[in-house]
């Protein structure tokens, strides 16, 4: 199954306030989800940033994207 990467404006800013080789890393990583999501997703061990996703059929809604110390604040 073929899924779809929908960004939700958080998301958007996220990755915009991202260094350049960050955002190479993680978007390369998103395009390898498109394929199955859950096979790419991997343990939280030792890569301090973090995207936090949500599957609703065949769409990837991203949620978050950064540092782990901030990913999961609220504001």
């Amino acid at each position: 199954m073929k899924y779809r990467l929908i960004y939700t404006q958080r998301a958007i800013r996220d990755i915009k306030s991202l260094d350049p080789k960050i955002k190479e890393r993680i978007g390369s990583t998103l395009l390898r989800y498109k394929k199955e999501p859950l096979d790419y997703a991997e343990k939280l061990t030792d890569s301090n940033h973090r995207v936090v996703f949500d599957i609703e059929g065949s769409d990837i809604i991203v949620l978050r994207v950064g540092h782990r110390r901030e990913t999961y604040k609220r504001r």
